[in-house]
């Protein structure tokens, strides 16, 4: 039996724009939104990046809510 195809979670623009979003925290150019400080963490890094890719309307999966991920962790 031939296996299943995986559907893409995120789109190649989606991947494009955290890639560029990576490189530019690594030179140290990438700043938050509002305060302008320079991001050090590469988690925020990703955020922005996902950030931009939803506003250009790429494939991007929801923003899950805080509520939920609490819930999951203490059920496992």
């Amino acid at each position: 039996m031939a296996k299943k195809a995986k559907k893409r979670r995120y789109s190649k623009g989606a991947a494009k724009k955290v890639g560029r979003a990576m490189k530019k925290r690594k030179s140290g150019t990438l700043k938050s939104g509002r305060s302008g400080k320079k991001v050090k963490s590469r988690k925020q890094a990703i955020a922005i990046g996902l950030s931009q890719a939803r506003k250009k309307g790429a494939k991007v999966p929801k923003k899950g809510s805080k509520k939920r991920s609490k819930k999951r962790a203490a059920k496992s």
